[in-house]
C-alpha cells in the first residue's frame, strides 16, 4: 500500500472530527451589498470588480472555517462565467486556502477524450512546463470528473494523481433531481446504470488504495439518495465518497449513515450555500458578519453529524 492524499484527508477529518467540506460557490446576487459596493467603487461594474469581490468573499469564508473543517470545494463554474478575471479569483482562492493548510476538492466535472483529458489533468493536478520553467497552475488536491466517456477519459488523470499525490472523485450518482434520467436507466444486465458505474469506478481504484484502506479514486454520491447509497457502499467498500446535497438540496444528518463504512469513515459531506449564505436566513446577523454566520452554520452542521 502507498501513502496518498486520501490518507491525508482521512487523517484530517479524524483530527477535526468533522467529515465536512465547505463549498465555495460565489453568486453575485447573494454576496453582501457592502462588499460589492466597495469594489464597484474602485473598479466599476466590471469583471475585474467581480473577481476582487469573489476573492474577498471566499477569503473571508476560508478564514472563518479553516480551523474547524479540513476542506473547501470551489465550484469553478461560478468563477469561470466571469472569464479570465473570474479564473484569477478561483486560482487565488485555492492558493489562499492551501496557505491555511486546507485540502482542495475542486468541483470541475471534467470528462473528455484522452488527449483533452490529459490537458485538464496537467492543468488542474500537475505542473506546466514552459521551456525550463516548471510550475503548478491550479494545484488542486482532488477534482471531480465525469466517467461517461469511459476509462480512456479517466486514465490520463491517474498519471498526475500518482506523480503529484492527487485524487479524483468520479460522478456515480449525483444529487440533482433529474439525475435518474440517465443514471437510473436499466442496462442489459438488468440493473441501473449507476450500479454499472459504481462497479467500474471500484475496479479503476483497486490499484490506488492507500494505508487507510481507501483509493485515491473516490466517488460522488448524492446525499438525496440514501437507499441508493446503501447499494453503492456495498459495491465500493474501499472508495471515499464525496457527498453533495446536504442542506439546501434537502438532505439532513439522519440520512447520512449509509454513506459511511462500518467504521463510520470514508465519506465527506459537502455544504455550500447553506453555510456561505447562512446570513441571509438569520435576521439577527447583519450582512457584514456573513463570515461569522458561516462559521456558526459550520459548527452547527458538525454537531448534527457528530450526534448521528
Amino acid at each position: 500500500m502507498q501513502d496518498n492524499i486520501v490518507d491525508t484527508l482521512a487523517t484530517r477529518i479524524h483530527q477535526m472530527d468533522a467529515p465536512i467540506v465547505v463549498g465555495i460557490d460565489p453568486i453575485l446576487e447573494y454576496i453582501p451589498l457592502s462588499l460589492k459596493e466597495h469594489f464597484y467603487k474602485k473598479y466599476g461594474h466590471t469583471t475585474k470588480a467581480v473577481s476582487e469581490i469573489f476573492f474577498e468573499f471566499s477569503k473571508n469564508i476560508i478564514d472563518s472555517v479553516f480551523d474547524i473543517v479540513p476542506c473547501i470545494k470551489p465550484q469553478i463554474a461560478m468563477f469561470e462565467m466571469f472569464g479570465s478575471n473570474g479564473i484569477d479569483a478561483y486560482t487565488k482562492t485555492i492558493r489562499y486556502a492551501k496557505q491555511k493548510g486546507m485540502i482542495i476538492i475542486s468541483d470541475i466535472k471534467r470528462g473528455d477524450i484522452a488527449s483533452t483529458a490529459k490537458s485538464y489533468s496537467i492543468g488542474h493536478l500537475g505542473n506546466i512546463q514552459i521551456e525550463n520553467n516548471i510550475e503548478p497552475v491550479f494545484n488542486s488536491d482532488f477534482i471531480t470528473v465525469n466517467p461517461y466517456l469511459g476509462y480512456d477519459s479517466i486514465e490520463p488523470f491517474l498519471e498526475e494523481c500518482t506523480k503529484f499525490n492527487k485524487g479524483l472523485f468520479v460522478l456515480v450518482k449525483t444529487s440533482n433531481p433529474n439525475s435518474g434520467d440517465i443514471q437510473d436507466i436499466i442496462t442489459e444486465r438488468k440493473q441501473p446504470l449507476y450500479i454499472e458505474i459504481a462497479k467500474m469506478v471500484n475496479n479503476w481504484g483497486a490499484d490506488y488504495i492507500g494505508n487507510k484502506g481507501f483509493s485515491r479514486i473516490g466517488a460522488v454520491v448524492g446525499a438525496t439518495y440514501t437507499d441508493i447509497a446503501k447499494e453503492i457502499r456495498k459495491i465500493m467498500p474501499h472508495t471515499f465518497f464525496l457527498v453533495p446535497g446536504y442542506g439546501s438540496q434537502g438532505a439532513n444528518s439522519n440520512e447520512l449513515i449509509p454513506f459511511f463504512n462500518k467504521n463510520k469513515t470514508g465519506a465527506i459531506i459537502n455544504n455550500s450555500r447553506g453555510i456561505i449564505y447562512s446570513y441571509l436566513n438569520n435576521k439577527k446577523i447583519d450582512e457584514e458578519n456573513y463570515a461569522k454566520s458561516a462559521r456558526n452554520a459550520t459548527l452547527k452542521m458538525i454537531k448534527e453529524i457528530q450526534e448521528f
